[in-house]
């Protein structure tokens, strides 16, 4: 069995030290094949905030590291830099490729930059991006989990957060799911979550999964909801027991808060997400 960190919204600049340390030592424990930084990487995109956080994922080896924008990461109060070299300091720290993606036996990992630099808190996602990221999951294994990272959520628990809904989600999520996505993870609310998008939209193709990540170190975090990070751990020898499903294997999300008493990162939930056939397994 192989895992992923999801680490979302670290805001640094707004980290909180102790948080930092017991996330490392998540790390350490738990040797992730590879962890997903998804958006908010900083709080104001200055260069300090963007040094402190690639000296943090500069620890986090020797797991594969993928970082996408968020909208916290597009320079807010320069405007001549917001309107003209908006990832200039990101890509410094992280370089110029805004949506990359990981390849392994067991994961298929491709991301999309939901940022716009004339949207100051919402997210996007065009008709170029939406099939770019279906032509690439038409390609995955059967044996693979299919992840597609955003920062901006495609679902949200309630109403309350409605309105942080990355805009053309609906297009996107259908055209994924016909090509064979399993699961779109994602960050911005800070409000960690797993729902099963084949129950709330009408007509999917298949089972698709919406996983959430809260806030994993900063000190913005939301009454509910303290700091958290996910593991999706997937076995790509378990069968799910039909036919439509043989080969595809077992993904669990672990949802893994900080416990300021333990000083320590410790799980508190766990879910099992079915995988379907179909699209790409041929």
């Amino acid at each position: 069995m192989t895992s992923l960190m999801q680490i979302s919204d670290p805001h640094f600049g707004t980290e909180r030290a102790e948080v930092v340390q017991a996330l490392l030592a998540l790390v350490r424990q738990e040797a992730p094949e590879i962890i997903v930084l998804s958006g908010d990487i900083t709080q104001r995109a200055t260069p300090a905030e963007f040094a402190k956080a690639r000296a943090f994922a500069d620890r986090l080896a020797p797991a594969a590291v993928l970082v996408i924008p968020g909208n916290h990461d597009i320079p807010l109060l320069n405007l001549m830099a917001r309107a003209l070299t908006p990832y200039a300091n990101f890509r410094r720290a992280f370089g110029d490729d805004l949506e990359p993606r990981y390849l392994s036996a067991d994961w298929f990992v491709v991301s999309v930059n939901t940022t716009r630099r004339w949207r100051h808190k919402d997210g996007d996602v065009s008709a170029a991006q939406v099939e770019r990221v279906a032509a690439q999951l038409r390609v995955a294994s059967p044996k693979q989990a299919r992840v597609v990272v955003v920062h901006q959520p495609v679902a949200v628990p309630s109403n309350e957060d409605s309105g942080d809904l990355l805009h053309g989600r609906e297009a996107a999520v259908r055209r994924w799911a016909d090509a064979g996505a399993d699961v779109i993870i994602g960050g911005h609310i800070h409000l960690p979550c797993v729902l099963p998008l084949h129950e709330t939209m009408h007509g999917l193709s298949r089972r698709i999964w919406c996983v959430q990540a809260g806030t994993a170190v900063s000190s913005r975090v939301r009454r509910q909801a303290g700091n958290s990070v996910n593991l999706l751990r997937h076995d790509a020898g378990v069968g799910a027991g039909d036919v439509a499903t043989i080969g595809r294997g077992q993904t669990i999300v672990e949802r893994w808060d900080h416990d300021a008493a333990r000083g320590s990162f410790v799980r508190v939930a766990a879910q099992a997400l079915p995988l379907s056939g179909g699209a790409g397994d041929a």
